[in-house]
């Protein structure tokens, strides 16, 4: 076959410096695949690697003939630091993958951005720095990366191209992966080669302050593609990356990023109004959470809601088996409530083992241990009905999962009193109605319903609760977005909010 040969690579991990540490079954958990059989999932018609990797994949294979050389993806749930033996594993891996493939045009790297190893603050930089390394000055590489991205200098530097997110709740990564490759073809047909700029103002914010379809942060990222818009043709991309606070890395804040086609001063010019408006809207970068009384009470109101267990969020390396607002409601005997998703595996085991119809203490968290990350996972007992159970192979339905082949595991739903828990195997964020629909449950027939999520669930409720039916709850767990709880020792100081009173030229 003729066409560019592209290689394919990536290590995908969202490191919340504070959960417990990711190790190589996290990765085999979610994604670990190479060389033929990467691409044969990639090719997949429900494909459950990572969605701009798949889309990437099919926006070359409709434009022309090319030639992929498909090295290492390697993909975890969001955890705490990857473990350094893990991450060498990973680049000497692609390294090996890469010095074998012979000349190259071009390398693809799917990446999340806000990763950190047990030994390097910025181990998304050393990765794209050792691809540069080993394919030299002239081959072009493109990356792209979640919005929660940490963007260090290095990164930028080794790379020709970095397109970001630009929805959160993420539901644009096909689009994402579909302007990589586009950019790419426009890069190997002859365009001259980008020319990026990056600044990044001093703006920490937690992650519930980053949603796109509000102020501040998306009325950046519309301001972006307006400035893109306006320079007629000159800009090629502008990403902008809210940072992943809890990664705690000297490369917290938020970062721009504008590429221009060929003037370094007209990205320089975009990125320097972006960051001014940034600015101008600090204090938008702050959220006020509801307590869980008032939860309780909103709950046992005449009006259908939807809550966030805010602090315990598995998609932001949260543990997913924090039962404060649980027990909250099962105490004050809330009715019609559904709740999701519990990661309690030996739980989940137990009610495969009882069968639906029968009833048994159902014992949340039974298996504990003195790590410093799992001293929310307070115990839970209840008796509990077992009202369906599932094996957790699904496909998303609707947000960023649609389409998504989903691996949760042996799962069951527990009725206790008037809530309905999902308990499932493997610890996944609830940001898909599958959760509650593969075990029979109607989400909009529910007077109230619980999720371990941050925000991406909005896209995937969204058929059922408006923005004004949305509380996050102020609870206790590995991702409270209460900033003042945590010991932050790398961020840059003074950011904002953290240092309120700090002043910035920008």
């Amino acid at each position: 076959m003729s066409g560019p040969r592209v290689a394919l690579l990536g290590m995908i991990l969202e490191s919340n410096r504070f959960a417990k540490p990711a190790g190589r079954a996290d990765f085999e958990s979610l994604t670990w695949l190479e060389s033929d059989a990467l691409m044969t999932e990639a090719r997949g018609s429900t494909p459950s690697l990572a969605t701009e990797f798949a889309a990437f994949v099919a926006a070359m294979d409709a434009t022309g003939p090319w030639q992929a050389v498909p090295c290492l993806l390697a993909a975890s749930h969001p955890a705490g630091p990857v473990e350094r033996e893990v991450f060498e594993a990973v680049i000497a891996r692609n390294t090996e993958l890469l010095r074998d493939a012979g000349p190259l045009n071009a390398v693809y790297i799917c990446n999340h951005g806000a990763m950190v190893a047990e030994h390097e603050d910025d181990p998304d930089g050393a990765l794209i720095a050792r691809v540069r390394e080993i394919v030299g000055p002239d081959t072009r590489i493109v990356v792209t990366l979640d919005l929660h991205g940490n963007i260090s200098p290095r990164m930028v530097s080794e790379s020709d191209l970095i397109v970001g997110y630009r929805t959160n709740p993420h539901v644009d990564m096909r689009e994402r992966g579909e302007e990589a490759a586009f950019s790419l073809r426009c890069m190997l047909a002859g365009m001259a080669r980008p020319q990026a700029v990056l600044i990044k103002p001093p703006i920490a914010p937690a992650s519930v302050t980053l949603l796109t379809a509000e102020n501040p942060y998306g009325t950046l990222i519309d301001l972006g593609q307006r400035l893109q818009a306006e320079a007629r043709g000159a800009i090629l991309n502008v990403s902008i990356f809210g940072n992943f606070i809890f990664a705690d890395v000297p490369d917290n804040t938020l970062s721009i990023i504008v590429t221009a086609r060929d003037d370094p001063a007209a990205a320089e010019e975009v990125a320097s109004r972006i960051a001014r408006a940034a600015w101008d809207m600090r204090d938008g970068f702050h959220r006020d959470l509801t307590s869980v009384e008032q939860a309780v009470r909103l709950a046992q109101s005449a009006d259908p809601v939807i809550f966030s267990d805010a602090g315990d969020n598995p998609g932001g390396g949260g543990s997913g088996r924090t039962t404060e607002l649980l027990a909250a409601l099962c105490e004050a005997g809330c009715d019609d409530v559904l709740y999701g998703s519990f990661a309690d595996p030996e739980l989940a085991a137990e009610a495969h083992v009882m069968g639906v119809g029968t009833t048994f203490t159902a014992r949340f968290n039974r298996a504990r241990s003195t790590e410093p990350w799992e001293k929310w996972d307070a115990p839970f007992e209840a008796e509990a009905e077992v009202m369906a159970l599932h094996d957790g192979e699904v496909v998303g339905e609707r947000g960023m999962t649609a389409g998504r082949k989903l691996h949760l595991g042996p799962s069951a739903a527990l009725r206790i009193g008037g809530i309905t828990a999902i308990v499932i195997t493997d610890r996944t964020q609830t940001a898909d109605p599958i959760f509650f629909t593969m075990m029979g449950l109607d989400p909009g027939a529910a007077q109230a319903i619980a999720v371990k999520s941050r925000g991406h669930f909005r896209a995937g409720f969204d058929r059922w609760f408006s923005p004004e039916q949305v509380y996050e709850i102020d609870t206790g767990g590995l991702t409270s977005p209460v900033l003042s709880r945590w010991p932050l020792t790398r961020v840059p100081r003074p950011s904002y909010p953290l240092d309120l009173d700090m002043v910035w030229n920008a």
